[in-house]
């Protein structure tokens, strides 16, 4: 079983010793994404709905260089800093997965890296 590690310019580097993601056995793992943008633009303090956005982009600019994408995602899981979120998150969610959407799990936790109010992690089958 080879394990190949995922790096793209598309979406952010890694703020720590950790890849954006990593495949194995026709499954990507992709690490959590925050509101930052490709070129560092911090993106943290804007609204939950434009974090959110923000990403989901990250992780689909991830799993294109992957070869795959999110239509491919199995497993979400999503981490908010207010639980009072929830309803402005899921609404930007689901502007990203529409049809046969994926199992997933938002867990309210009590502070994300650099003052983020969303983190959002997936797994997705390879294409």
């Amino acid at each position: 079983m080879a394990k190949t590690v995922i790096q793209t310019s598309n979406a952010p580097e890694a703020v720590g010793p950790y890849s954006q993601a990593t495949s194995a056995n026709g499954l990507v793992f992709c690490s959590g994404q925050i509101a930052l943008t490709p070129e560092g633009d911090d993106r943290t303090g804007d609204s939950i709905a434009t974090q959110t956005r923000q990403c989901l982009t990250n992780l689909a600019a991830v799993l294109a260089e992957a070869g795959t994408g999110l239509d491919n995602v199995v497993k979400v899981t999503a981490f908010l800093t207010d639980m009072g979120d929830f309803p402005e998150f899921n609404d930007a969610y689901a502007e990203f997965f529409t049809d046969a959407v994926p199992a997933r799990a938002t867990v309210g936790v009590a502070a994300l890296p650099k003052g983020a109010g969303v983190e959002v992690e997936c797994i997705a089958l390879s294409a």
